[in-house]
């Protein structure tokens, strides 16, 4: 049975620009079901931004209604919504939005600092065990600058799994990563997708990247234009195991 993290009815939202109306979402709706995969698509300007603000709780529509995971948004306050981001959603940004001075593991323990549930044995426990989920445990005590642009949005991705969210929501995740780097975190994507069952929301404006996920959502003018199945969903460890071999610098001996 099929059970809805995500539930989008009519959702509106409109801004007010210099004395005209934009809608940058028009009468949206559609649900997204746990463990699913989602990238969305679209043009700047098509409202895929405002839309993921609106899904992570960064926004509110103008109209219409948001429900997470069985939570009407609209019903609760600023420090309610600010509660349930750090409970029930883990974010993965384009720029990696990590603390410059503070190593891996520290980044990584974030979010759980606002949860008072856990001591602290309990947070660098699962702040270790997120890090080894995304295969970067030997790093956990590097500061970001001593690591590459892969490791790094790796550090990011265990920052947002940390506290077990119900939704993942990526925002342009592998913008600054080259092609190959780009395939190995949509590999990382694919199995907590697929081995741990995460749902995922990918905002992309790549079609090669939406070729990995399960399903596939296009704005245009604020508007869903297509929401189709991915027939055929390419295998990023596939992928990458096609690219020629990474050929290491030969450095000159003394």
């Amino acid at each position: 049975m099929n059970e809805s993290i995500v539930d989008i009815k009519n959702l509106k939202r409109q801004f007010s620009i210099g004395g005209e109306v934009v809608h940058a979402l028009n009468n949206v709706s559609f649900s997204i079901q746990k463990g699913e995969f989602i990238t969305i698509m679209g043009s700047s300007g098509s409202g895929k931004t405002t839309l993921l603000n609106i899904l992570g709780c960064l926004d509110k529509p103008s109209s219409g209604e948001y429900l997470l995971d069985g939570i009407n948004m609209s019903d609760l306050s600023k420090t309610a919504l600010a509660e349930l981001r750090n409970t029930k959603l883990g974010f993965v940004f384009q720029s990696y939005n990590l603390l410059a001075r503070t190593s891996a593991i520290e980044n990584v323990e974030l979010p759980l600092l606002y949860n008072n549930k856990f001591s602290t044995k309990e947070r660098k426990e699962k702040a270790i065990q997120a890090l080894e989920a995304v295969k970067l445990s030997d790093r956990m005590y590097h500061l970001p600058s001593q690591l590459s642009g892969g490791q790094q949005q790796r550090v990011a991705i265990a920052r947002a799994l940390v506290n077990d969210p119900v939704m993942i929501l990526a925002d342009e995740a592998t913008g600054n990563l080259d092609s190959r780097t780009s395939y190995e975190i949509m590999m990382l994507i694919q199995d907590l997708n697929n081995e741990q069952g995460k749902t995922i929301v990918f905002v992309t404006h790549e079609p090669d990247i939406a070729n990995f996920s399960k399903r596939t959502i296009t704005l245009k003018d604020g508007k869903i234009i297509k929401d189709l199945i991915n027939p055929t969903i390419q295998s990023a460890r596939e992928v990458l195991k096609k690219l020629p071999p990474v050929i290491e610098p030969v450095t000159a001996s003394t």
